[in-house]
């Protein structure tokens, strides 16, 4: 709702000083600060005194818009003169009269909040300007509104009981009063740039200073960064490197234990047998740890390359079924390869993907005390990616520690840990690998009921050119490999 305020005919130069106080009085009333109230009186006066000159006469009207959010200060100029001809080069701030018009329109929008202007031969021209109250202060309501109308009534009933017939000396005195109404509030701006100037170089100098520790942190980080690259590196050629070194003495005691049990040296007692089944059970769970390892260490230093071949599903499930068996001691638990005959041949690392699908058997195995194992592989919708489950009814994983079993080292609690030792590298083994190949794996698992890990690849692998097409006539190769 629009609350008038007050009227203001432009018929004398006494007019355009009194529109222009009038407006710092009520912009004061209605809570503007000290140097909105000048901007404000500063707009007035430029637009006022325009169209006492220029059309020789008009009316200011002050009101008040409480309804707006903010609320705003509403300032009308009208005029009946011949208009502004030079409207668009006005208002783009292009225009320059001799008499300096153009500066003062252009100056009175850059002070107000809003400011429109109409302009035509026929009807004159209409400025039209809003100042929005500051959002500190609460919103002003009727009441005061009507205390700053009486206050300026007041004003006016005061001034006319002293003004009497003064004369031309009288507005003489006015106009000079005026003048130096405005230097003041010119000083008292300038003086509150000069502040505000200030402030700001006191803060772009705290921002530079702040910048300059943020490049030093910045550069110590980059740093340390590189520190730890150059660590892991290390650590990953180190490990690359002592393939050799770690591998051969674990063959060794292996072999040797093959040696005694198969009593090439004589015969053993029955805790002698027992005693070199332990060794060689160790001599088997430090061999996979190293693997895994080494593994993990050679993918990192990129030392691992991807050997791809065509073979079909039926023929992978198979060779790892025969690998398989032998860890399937409990037989509560059924380990179950579905039927791939409709699969279409894959172009992959064939001994990478076994590692993979090995390790989720094998986690299934240790982590499922009834119920099945069931592995499977489907073609996905999009016709270009396979993707190798296993699904077990084991204990299965809260959604919490799903992603810190994926993480080097990263094991979760359980109360069968203690009865299956492993060191968390081989869940992390097989996303990597996976990566490599160009796929990514995932788990999908709710406690007590089981867990669901699968491998989602391409069909077909990136390869390197010469690589064939699968052999129709004697299928795909199949590659029986182990871990890589």
């Amino acid at each position: 709702m629009t609350t008038p305020i007050l009227r203001i005919r432009l018929e004398a130069e006494e007019d355009v000083v009194a529109a222009r106080r009038k407006a710092r009085a009520i912009a004061a009333g209605l809570g503007f600060s000290q140097l909105d109230q000048t901007r404000v009186a500063s707009a007035v006066s430029e637009i006022a005194r325009n169209a006492f000159e220029y059309a020789h006469g008009g009316e200011v009207t002050f009101a008040f818009d409480g309804a707006s959010k903010p609320q705003a200060f509403l300032i009308d100029i009208r005029d009946k003169g011949p208009g502004i001809r030079d409207i668009e080069a006005v208002l783009d701030g292009t225009y320059r009269s001799p008499t300096g018009m153009g500066c003062g329109i252009s100056g009175s929008r850059r002070l107000m909040d809003r400011c429109e202007i109409e302009s035509s031969a026929q009807e004159g021209t209409r400025v039209s300007m809003a100042r929005f109250l500051p959002v500190d202060r609460p919103e002003m309501a009727v009441s005061g509104i009507d205390a700053i109308m009486r206050s300026i009534i007041q004003h006016n009933a005061q001034g006319g009981r002293t003004g009497g017939a003064a004369g031309a000396g009288d507005s003489s005195r006015r106009s000079f009063d005026e003048v130096i109404e405005q230097n003041r509030e010119l000083l008292s701006t300038l003086t509150e740039l000069r502040d505000r100037q200030d402030e700001l170089t006191r803060l772009t100098q705290e921002l530079e200073a702040t910048n300059r520790g943020v490049v030093a942190l910045y550069a110590e980080l980059d740093e340390r960064a590189d520190e730890l690259r150059r660590a892991d590196t290390a650590k990953s050629r180190f490990l690359s490197n002592m393939s050799h070194e770690l591998r051969t003495p674990l063959s060794s005691i292996r072999a040797l234990t093959n040696l005694l049990l198969n009593r090439l040296d004589g015969d053993l007692s029955s805790e002698q047998e027992r005693q070199v089944l332990l060794i060689r059970k160790s001599a088997e769970d430090l061999s996979e740890i190293v693997n895994d390892l080494l593994d993990l260490a050679k993918i990192e230093a990129g030392r691992t390359e991807v050997t791809p071949v065509w073979f079909k599903a039926t023929g992978l499930f198979a060779a790892l079924r025969a690998m398989l068996t032998p860890l399937q001691t409990d037989p509560a638990v059924k380990l179950i390869f579905e039927d791939t005959t409709g699969l279409p041949a894959i172009f992959t690392d064939e001994a990478k993907l076994t590692q993979i699908l090995r390790n989720f058997v094998s986690n299934a195995l240790k982590f499922t005390e009834r119920g099945e194992i069931r592995v499977n592989a489907r073609l996905e919708p999009d016709g270009e990616h396979v993707t190798f489950s296993v699904a077990d009814t084991g204990i299965g994983i809260a959604e919490e520690h799903q992603q810190v079993i994926f993480e080097e080292f990263g094991q979760v609690q359980n109360h069968l840990q203690q009865r299956v030792k492993g060191t968390g590298l081989g869940l992390p083994l097989c996303r990597k690998l996976a990566a490599l190949l160009g796929g990514y794996t995932g788990v999908d698992s709710k406690p007590g009921v089981g867990s669901t890990f699968y491998a989602t690849l391409p069909l077909r692998v990136e390869a390197a050119a010469g690589a064939g097409a699968p052999d129709d006539a004697g299928g795909p190769a199949i590659a029986h490999g182990g871990a890589s």
